[in-house]
């Protein structure tokens, strides 16, 4: 394993993130406080609790979710695309490392942006609501897990992608709609059975449910199921990521 070729890579993407820190995180920690505002403010005064937390602190591990999810995937997206844009990849790819470095440094620096971003709204949120963690451990968890799975699906897009509008395809018109209706801002318990029954097909739900279940205490669906879903997720996305370097598809064209 050449470390020294994973921390090149994973320091260059850093470096980028702190070079854009505006964009890269005062954009999503703003766009979040309002959330707080417009949900917590004018929906919380119709809703006072659900499944016993107040509004407020409801929304919290699910507006979470959906900047990290999005994050992660923009960040790992652009990181593996623009090399390939402006010709740099075939540098990358003829050097002496191997694709378990690559896939380390980018898919790495990718979680920990969306680790870091998902930390700050997390102390941000303690500005707006009262709340309680009753599972740091497993909200810690269930947080990495997430931000490594959606760089890797990211980086596998980055590397999919022929142009800036379909790397921005998948995080816009599929991520960012599963996370509304994954039960981000509602419990899926609030909807009629047929529609229950719908949700359950969407993957964003067992990662919010579970997430928030680190956080209260209360789940939409077991929690081990959405350890289940989200572990099997992840081995997905590291078979894809596998089968690209193995084949050379869409890398050496």
């Amino acid at each position: 394993m050449n470390w020294s070729a994973v921390a090149a890579i994973y320091r260059f993407e850093m470096a980028r993130f702190f070079r854009t820190i505006t964009q890269s995180l005062v954009s999503p920690v703003l766009s979040t406080s309002l959330y707080f505002v417009v949900f917590g403010a004018a929906i919380g005064s119709r809703i006072d609790q659900v499944e016993g937390v107040p509004y407020g602190a409801f929304i919290v591990p699910g507006l979470i979710m959906l900047t990290v999810l999005t994050q992660a995937t923009s960040n790992a997206s652009f990181g593996i695309y623009f090399p390939k844009f402006i010709g740099t990849m075939y540098e990358i790819l003829s050097a002496p490392i191997g694709y378990v470095e690559i896939v380390l440094g980018y898919v790495g620096a990718a979680a920990t942006k969306a680790l870091f971003i998902g930390v700050i709204i997390l102390v941000t949120s303690f500005f707006f609501v009262d709340m309680t963690i009753l599972h740091p451990l497993v909200m810690v968890a269930f947080l990495i897990l997430t931000c490594v799975s959606f760089a890797l699906l990211g980086f596998i897009i980055g590397i999919w992608a022929k142009n800036f509008e379909q790397l921005q395809l998948v995080p816009l018109l599929v991520i960012t709609p599963l996370v509304f209706l994954g039960g981000s801002f509602y419990s899926i318990s609030m909807l009629p059975p047929f529609w229950q029954g719908v949700t359950l097909f969407n993957p964003v739900v067992y990662l919010v449910s579970g997430f928030r279940w680190s956080f209260f205490g209360t789940a939409d669906v077991p929690v081990a199921i959405s350890l289940v879903a989200i572990a099997a997720f992840l081995g997905i996305m590291l078979a894809v990521t596998a089968w690209i370097f193995r084949t050379g598809w869409r890398l050496k064209q």
